[in-house]
């Protein structure tokens, strides 16, 4: 008798220690999901590849949007843009020579032309004249009459020839030249808008208000495109992950509300629940504890309803079941 006491008290503590929860009251926070506050960080790099001249930002910071993260070599980009720019001046020029014809130096040249031609004929009907005067008279050979009259025609015709060359000379450039080039003004000036927005994609800024999450390169080194410079986590993107057991799971819906703690935080922190698990899974090693390793639960994403500074990826938090 006196053997089986011992083993009596013994068989009672273990029944006690391993019925606790149904007598011992249950301290304050006990009832509380635990869960984790994540984000939705944005990777962020150059769109062309390149050599990293300038970094503005350090990890951790905060930086708003709109602000200047890193720039990348932009030496090549701006020799292309000057290139770009001569060429529409080219081209302008080009054109207002086509529709402006002939510089007045140049017109000055036909104007001369012009007016000895017109002192040729006026020669050549005075000679013409006083040859006809004398055929009629029986002076002169008739020879001489159809020289006279020869000459005068070849001074008519070359009146008529520097006239022309005055009068096309002043005129613009044909409608097909014209045509050809606003053409190659508008190819121009299309060159010059791509250069300059590559030109303006060498300057990275943040998308939007958040913290720098950690920066992969340094000033010097070489980017490839697409390739990732830096990470930042928006403000907005933070959202909350809780474990819920069976018992609470019909009241975690989406778009109800959930009130929430975490160490160092304000009371009164509230978010709205955004998803909602399907299907159940045991709790995962981050949160274990010892009322709540092995348990099945169900995965419950919120999002804060205000923007709390406390709140910080990574950081554990609780959240209250609604009574």
């Amino acid at each position: 008798m006196k053997r089986l006491v011992p083993l009596l008290v013994i068989a009672l503590a273990g029944t006690a220690f391993w019925f606790r929860d149904l007598w011992l009251p249950t301290p304050p926070g006990q009832m509380n999901n635990l869960g984790y506050v994540e984000a939705d960080s944005r990777l962020i790099g150059p769109l062309a590849g390149g050599r990293l001249v300038g970094i503005a930002v350090r990890k951790g910071e905060m930086v708003v949007k709109g602000t200047v993260l890193f720039r990348m070599d932009d030496a090549a980009a701006k020799a292309d843009l000057a290139k770009a720019e001569a060429a529409v001046v080219t081209a302008d020029a080009a054109l207002a020579n086509l529709q402006s014809g002939k510089r007045p130096a140049e017109l000055a040249v036909y104007e001369s032309q012009m007016q000895e031609a017109e002192a040729n004929l006026r020669l050549a009907e005075v000679e013409f004249s006083r040859a006809e005067r004398l055929s009629r008279g029986g002076v002169t050979a008739e020879t001489l009459y159809d020289a006279a009259k020869a000459k005068l025609a070849v001074a008519k015709a070359k009146l008529e020839q520097v006239a022309a060359n005055r009068t096309v000379a002043a005129l613009a450039g044909r409608e097909a030249e014209i045509a050809g080039a606003q053409a190659r003004i508008a190819e121009a000036q299309a060159a010059v808008a791509a250069i300059a927005v590559r030109l303006a994609e060498l300057t990275v800024s943040a998308p939007a208000t958040g913290h720098i999450v950690d920066v992969f390169f340094a000033e010097g080194e070489t980017v490839t495109s697409g390739q990732p410079v830096l990470s930042l986590t928006p403000l907005g993107a933070l959202k909350l992950y809780v474990y819920v057991p069976q018992a609470q799971r019909a009241s975690a819906q989406v778009g109800s509300p959930m009130a929430y703690t975490c160490d160092g935080c304000p009371p009164g922190l509230t978010a709205t629940i955004t998803v909602v698990a399907t299907e159940p899974e045991y709790t995962p090693p981050v949160i274990y504890s010892q009322g709540s390793r092995a348990k099945l639960v169900w995965r419950v994403e919120a999002r804060p309803d205000r923007i709390a500074p406390e709140l910080s990826p990574g950081m554990p938090i609780e959240m209250v079941p609604r009574p």
